[in-house]
């Protein structure tokens, strides 16, 4: 299943970018920066401190208004959660309808409504709009925060927790967060299982009754719709709207750490680690350097033109893709280096990160180079500028950051004012290799070696506390290659049982990147076997083997196979390839050791195969049972380490058999389950075709 799979999501979008002629080798030339006028809203403000801004645009007849609330960061404590919980709830009832009524309500007129812990936002035609607006008046002024529907809301949260501890990239961010901000600061605080559970409707109501006052608040109107027009709106339902004291928030300033170190969060499943260097900044939305430092950041690391993309996925090919980002904060911002890589290609990766931090602050950039991005960024300027709702967001920062009133429309001459050396200032005071959290999220046993020459390296759990560094486990002397694998094929059911089974027909559904998938899988043993895969009724891949031949169809064409690929469907078509590989014979074995998978200990036995193949199957070290095999294949994008896990088996005349799977690209994740099994049918080899 893995190599169609492989096939599949590899090479389709590759096949569609094939068609568009490129040429890469000369980037294009930079033209002349655009003049452009940045128009203003109409702005008001009501007598209780509620700011209104309008956009008109004739140009459809629909109208869209945000409410949001500008407060200051908070701490959440023991109940971290509460924030992101109330912004669902809002959306749940109000005092004169329940959510059902409200929906039907929505619904009817054609509109959408949605709500966060800051925010009320809604569009509809502009007939409709007064109603739609009404709507939202009450969402934001008259919640009900029903418990029924509070405890909808904790269940969503805990499953996403519980699916986040296996998400390595949701793992790292928490360990970003709690490291670069510490646990004291709003920013550093993590959602888990117990402080969603402690969350309660009369924290929530308070949060509100807090926060959500109209002299902290923004009114945003977009479309179809006249500055009285929405006056009219405004008074009418938010006028009424008392004003109210906030709470004063003073937070310690998070330091960058003395010196650069590593923080590994092991985890052993993992067939690529997650790297971010980061460090804290001290750059406010607007500041003097803002414009400089975001040309800055384009050039090293803002999409695929950045240096940081060049170098370790076009030049040296670790990574699908390497990024950095500069954010600026009214409290505190960060700057971030980033990428998903190999395992053995971990110490390399960040070895090329420093090249290119080092070399944006040592090195003048061209004016070749500086003239490109600062054309790329007017040209995403201009851009912005076809949505009417980017003037209106423009009006609502200066009001909030207390930016000059010019400030956008003096954006682009300030941008062509960048020059290099501008560029490697910003440099020297905003990436700083010397004091930064080096965060990898991965097999620490894979990944630490060597690691020590970038700084002291320490070990963290998922949430960002410090843990002693792993202990390796080793199998004792009394466990064999053979005693492993007899193993496996005695709890699948035994020899007898497997050599009973002459044929197998499998169906089942697989999610990929929000997609479904249906295969079908035959196998007429020991040597018949085909595997097709289709989306959406339209078939997309198979592979074969039948008597000696074989196929791998791909959208249509036919992949050229070696020998190699050969002897693994030869695997792939044995059903139980531990069975198999003894009986053929001509494999080698080692045990490599004792590693976790899933949290629990399995034995980890390297195999080589006639035809030179290596691989690793994983046998939980209590069932015996294969639960993991990990493969290095070669793909149109370069080498793949795919991992395969098997998180449930059942019993079929005999033999057990895996029914759910997770396979790890380490990009993306396929979540399988096979629905039907049929075993024995007298299914023959006429039907592999």
């Amino acid at each position: 299943m893995k190599k169609i799979f492989l096939y599949f999501l590899i090479v389709t979008p590759m096949a569609v970018m094939a068609q568009v002629k490129i040429n890469r080798t000369q980037a294009p030339k930079p033209g002349p920066a655009p003049v452009i006028k940045v128009g203003e809203p109409v702005s008001f403000t009501l007598a209780n401190g509620l700011r209104v801004f309008v956009v008109q645009n004739t140009k459809l007849p629909r109208v869209s208004a945000t409410l949001t609330i500008d407060r200051e960061a908070i701490r959440e404590g023991d109940k971290a959660g509460l924030v992101s919980m109330a912004g669902q709830l809002f959306r749940r009832g109000t005092t004169s309808m329940k959510k059902a009524v409200l929906d039907e309500e929505v619904d009817f007129l054609g509109a959408n409504i949605n709500t966060s812990a800051r925010s009320v936002t809604g569009g509809s035609l502009k007939n409709n709009f007064s109603k739609l607006f009404a709507l939202m008046a009450d969402i934001a002024l008259r919640p009900s925060f029903p418990a029924d529907e509070l405890e909808k809301i904790r269940r969503q949260e805990l499953s996403g927790l519980a699916q986040a501890k296996e998400d390595a990239n949701a793992i790292a961010e928490n360990v970003v967060s709690r490291l670069v901000y510490g646990k004291d600061h709003p920013y550093g605080e993590i959602e888990t299982e117990e402080t969603v559970k402690r969350v309660t409707i009369e924290d929530i109501r308070s949060y509100y009754t807090t926060y959500w006052k109209p002299n902290i608040a923004y009114l945003i109107f977009v479309g179809d719709i006249t500055p009285e027009e929405a006056r009219k709106l405004a008074e009418t339902h938010f006028g009424g709207w008392q004003k109210g004291e906030l709470p004063a928030q003073d937070f310690a300033l998070p330091a960058a750490p003395a010196k650069t170190y590593i923080a590994i969060v092991d985890r052993p499943s993992s067939v690529q680690s997650v790297i971010n260097l980061v460090a804290p900044v001290q750059l406010k939305p607007g500041a003097p350097d803002a414009i400089a430092a975001s040309v800055m950041n384009n050039l090293l690391g803002n999409g695929s033109s950045g240096r940081l993309y060049k170098n370790l996925r076009e030049k040296h090919g670790f990574t699908y893709g390497a990024y950095s980002s500069l954010q600026a904060d009214k409290l505190v911002g960060n700057f971030t280096a980033s990428a998903s890589v190999r395992n053995e290609k971990t110490d390399s990766a960040i070895g090329q990160f420093f090249v290119e931090l080092n070399r944006i602050r040592n090195e003048a950039v061209s004016n070749e180079d500086l003239s490109r991005s600062k054309n790329e960024m007017s040209g995403s300027f201009a851009r912005s500028l076809e949505s009417p709702a980017t003037i209106a967001n423009f009006a609502l920062n200066v009001a909030r950051y207390g930016l000059p009133k010019d400030y956008y429309q003096n954006y682009l001459k300030n941008l062509s004012a960048v020059d290099n050396s501008a560029v490697q200032a910003m440099a020297n005071k905003y990436v700083t290799p010397g004091r930064m959290h080096i965060v990898i999220v991965g097999n620490a046993k894979q990944i630490a070696p060597g690691l020590e020459k970038y700084g002291e390296v320490r070990y963290f759990d998922v949430y960002g506390n410090e843990k002693a560094a792993p202990v390796e486990k080793r199998a004792s002397a009394d466990i064999t290659p053979s005693s492993v694998l007899n193993k496996a094929i005695e709890v699948q059911g035994g020899e007898t049982a497997i050599a009973a089974l002459k044929d197998v027909s499998m169906k089942g559904t697989a999610s990929v990147m929000g997609q479904s998938l249906d295969f079908t899988a035959q196998y007429v043993l020991p040597s018949g076997y085909l595997q097709h895969i289709s989306m959406g009724g339209i078939a997309v891949a198979k592979q074969m083997t039948k008597n000696g031949t074989y196929l791998v169809v791909q959208q249509g064409m036919e992949q050229e196979l070696k020998e190699e690929d050969k002897e693994e469907l030869d695997e792939a078509a044995s059903l139980i390839p531990e069975w198999y590989m003894q009986k053929k014979g001509g494999y080698s074995y080692a045990v490599k050791g004792i590693e976790q998978v899933e949290g629990k200990d399995a034995y980890n036995l390297e195999i080589k195969s006639p035809k030179g193949r290596t691989f690793n199957f994983f046998y939980d070290v209590t069932t015996g049972l294969r639960v993991k095999e990990v493969r290095t294949q070669e793909t149109p994008g370069g080498k793949m380490t795919i991992s395969v896990t098997n998180t449930e088996y059942k019993t079929f005349n005999g033999v057990k058999l895996p029914v759910k799977l997770v396979m790890d690209t380490g990009q993306f994740k396929i979540n399988t389950e096979i629905s039907e099994t049929k075993v024995n049918q007298g299914l023959t080899l006429d039907a592999i075709k």
